[in-house]
């Protein structure tokens, strides 16, 4: 049947036509045709920028299909675009399929198990509403056996014959129709009576079992037929609770509301926008959406990132969902967003590959924890020193745990772990570590210098034996997994780790020793197999010093409250460049930048492992070090003898060096000669850590003239005299006879 109106030419009136076309506007109907096709003669076959807007009815959302339908301007646009994989992340990740499929089965197996339970109870609703069901079937049949449908018409019919006479025709017609139908329909209603009745029949000589099966086969339909809309029969086995998609038009009022200057100024000139995304915004890895945005010139993402929490205000979103950072190798205004699904704080978290089985290679990556998108970040331990700063309670201990764990789960490292806070958060690493301490006293402190200086003399050891090596076996004079393997050479990764350094670094007496040797480790160490690692709470120039700090190659900065503590941990410059800890919550804890591992910072989510799971570790990485015959030192039982450092006897060999002859030395000169007298002890002493443990005894340098009999140098220069340090070892000895000056 044609739909096209009929219309009559008595009726058709041409001035009322011509009337109805004023103010319309005549267009082309090819010229347009061919404009929305991308082929005007004038473009080379191309769309121009401004015909785009004429080709599309209105702005075009870059989230929708008809954007990502859309030409690009030119075939640079095509030949510099990212190719999406053929093959998706999750079909290419063995173990990423994996975990998929687990998931799915156990999906399965949760749904089956929790309708399985409950099919009693399906059951006799099922019984209940059989009753309701047969009467709706029995109540349709009826109304299509009669023509009930048509009854309304009819009567309407009826109803205008009263005040049309000639309407009574279409009622007849009506009526007609309607008696065959319902003779029609009784006859299929009597066959199928005889049918059902010879079914009833034959069922009455079945066996039990088909009766039985057939009753419940008509209480299952007629039970479902019965169910009331509002409660249906079979419970939900899963809740879903998923986000609501990100659009372009909520990004773009999110931004408009956070009070930055220049996308306001770009509001007022008009910009509504619709440049601002150069991608369609998208899934990412399955938890949330992707969203990169060009923001207006002269804007920078960083400004955006600071306002992270009132950008997860004006998107309606979890603070823990919202991750905003800059692209910096796009430019400083290109900003990257992603929406997770779910609060990265309070989301399930992923196990620690490690926590069960396996063993480590510090030469290769290892897990370490978790991006805003669920995926695994890896850290190289070897060949790097490491900083991790953060406010007091956000995790900082446990990422250093995490750190000593993966290194102790290789058999041929050594561990070091100092506990400057004393609480025994590195206890549960005890039976695999070859120093131990935990505690800031005097005796602690002096531990933790003796080990240091058998560190340092071990490295001192290792630059001989890289550099007699044969070019073959180390061509770029640096400790390999094969050298590291080689026992005979003693090249054994040693990772040092040491909580609240900064306790070490003020110390009165040792805190000039402590930073030197962690100076000269975080400089030299890596390349020979020694990681240094340091944590603390106050990121400072005196908690970090520069020496160390700007040596460092791997660095976790987790929350921290200004630019100083940022820049202290994570580089110069990151600040400014929107790499900002300070937009960490008090929620996020255990996430931080990680840098130094690939080219830009990211964010990780750092595994939390406890305490008694880490003793689990550490039990499976000591039997394993058994088998390899690597237990040594505390883990050994062996009691590390500090003698030699709680024995003052600075003073006492500054002036066996000083002869009577020499009343005045340079301090350089001094430093020399100690490390003549006791290379065991003063070797790498500087002039600095000389001044600093004078100091302690009330003692500083003095211009001296003097001359360096090694290479005949004279002048003036910053030193002490011999009569001071006589009379200091006087005024010691005169004191309480406990050695400590009054």
């Amino acid at each position: 049947m044609s739909t096209t109106p009929h219309l009559d030419p008595d009726e058709f009136d041409p001035t009322t036509a011509d009337a109805d076309t004023t103010g319309a506007e005549v267009v082309d109907l090819e010229q347009a045709r061919t404009r929305r096709a991308g082929n005007t003669p004038d473009t080379g076959g191309l769309v121009e920028p401004d015909d785009l807007d004429d080709a599309e009815d209105g702005p075009v959302p870059v989230d929708s299909l008809a954007a990502q339908r859309r030409p690009r301007f030119s075939l640079t646009a095509f030949r510099d675009a990212e190719r999406v994989a053929i093959i998706p992340s999750w079909l290419r990740s063995g173990a990423e399929f994996g975990r998929n499929a687990a998931w799915a089965a156990g999906f399965g197996v949760h749904a089956l198990g929790f309708h399985a339970f409950r099919l009693p109870v399906y059951a006799v609703k099922l019984t209940v509403r059989a009753p309701r069901g047969f009467g709706r079937v029995c109540k349709g049949y009826s109304r299509w056996l009669w023509d009930l449908e048509g009854e309304p018409v009819r009567q309407s019919v009826v109803r205008a014959a009263i005040a049309k006479p000639e309407e009574a025709k279409m009622y007849d017609r009506l009526s007609n129709k309607r008696d065959r139908r319902v003779r029609w329909r009784g006859m299929i209603t009597l066959f199928l009576a005889v049918v059902l009745a010879s079914a009833v029949g034959a069922l009455l000589l079945a066996p039990a079992t088909a009766q039985y099966s057939a009753l419940a086969a008509l209480l299952a339909v007629f039970g479902y037929l019965g169910s009331p809309a509002d409660k249906p029969l079979i419970g939900t086995a899963v809740v879903r609770h998923d986000a609501a998609p990100l659009t372009s038009i909520e990004v773009f009022t999110a931004l408009a509301s956070l009070g930055i200057a220049g996308i306001n100024a770009a509001i007022r000139r008009g910009d509504n926008g619709k440049s601002w995304f150069p991608a369609p915004i998208g899934r990412e890895n399955g938890v949330g959406w992707h969203c990169s945005v060009e923001l207006p010139r002269g804007v920078v993402a960083s400004a955006v990132v600071e306002k992270r929490e009132e950008l997860a205000a004006a998107l309606t979103r979890p603070l823990g969902c919202v991750w905003p950072s800059v692209n910096a190798d796009v430019h400083p205004g290109r900003l990257e967003l992603f929406v997770a699904d779910k609060d990265m704080s309070s989301a399930k978290r992923r196990p620690f590959p490690l926590l069960k089985s396996g063993t480590v290679n510090l030469f290769k990556p290892q897990p370490f924890g978790t991006d805003p998108r669920g995926a695994l970040v890896t850290i190289t331990l070897m060949f790097a020193s490491m900083i991790i700063g953060a406010l007091p309670r956000f995790g900082k201990t446990f990422a250093l745990r995490l750190a000593l764990l993966i290194a102790c789960l290789d058999v041929r490292s050594w561990i070091l772990a100092f506990d400057l806070k004393g609480t025994g958060d590195l206890s549960p690493l005890e039976p695999v570590c070859h120093a131990y301490r935990a505690g800031d006293d005097d005796e602690d402190i002096e531990y933790l210098v003796t080990s240091l200086r058998e560190v340092h003399a071990e490295m001192r050891r290792r630059t001989k034996v890289i550099r007699e090596l044969p070019r073959d076996l180390c061509p770029e004079n640096k400790v390999t997994d094969e050298l590291a393997s080689n026992r005979k050479l003693g090249l054994h990764p040693i990772a040092i780790a040491i909580d609240e350094c900064q306790r070490g670094f003020e110390h009165p007496k040792y805190g000039a020793e402590i930073e030197s040797i962690c100076e000269d480790l975080t400089r030299r160490g890596p390349a020979l197999g020694i990681m240094l690692k340091l944590a603390t709470q106050r990121p400072d120039a005196k908690s970090l010093p520069t020496g160390i700090s700007a040596n460092a190659v791997l660095r976790l900065c987790l929350k921290v409250m200004g630019q100083t503590e940022n820049d202290m941990v994570l580089g110069t410059s990151m600040y400014k460049n929107g790499i900002r800890a300070t937009m960490f919550s008090r929620r996020d804890k255990g996430i931080g930048f990680l840098a130094g591992e690939g080219d830009e910072p990211v964010i990780v989510k750092t595994f939390e492992i406890d305490g008694p799971a880490a003793e689990v570790i550490v039990a499976r990485a000591r039997a394993a070090r058994e088998r390899y015959g690597n237990i040594t030192g505390h883990a050994a039982g062996v009691v590390l003898d500090t003698t030699a450092v709680r024995r003052d006897t600075i003073l006492e060999d500054v002036a066996a060096v000083m002869a009577e002859a020499e009343p005045k030395l340079w301090s350089t000169v001094i430093v020399k000669r100690l490390t003549a007298l006791r290379p065991d002890v003063y070797t790498g002493f500087t002039a600095d850590q000389l001044r600093e443990a004078l100091k302690v005894h009330g003692l500083t340098t003095k211009q001296c003239w003097g001359e360096d009999t090694d290479t005949g140098e004279t002048g003036n220069r910053k030193g002490f005299h011999r009569a001071d340090i006589i009379a200091a070892i006087t005024k010691r000895d005169r004191g309480n006879g406990n050695g400590k000056t009054k």
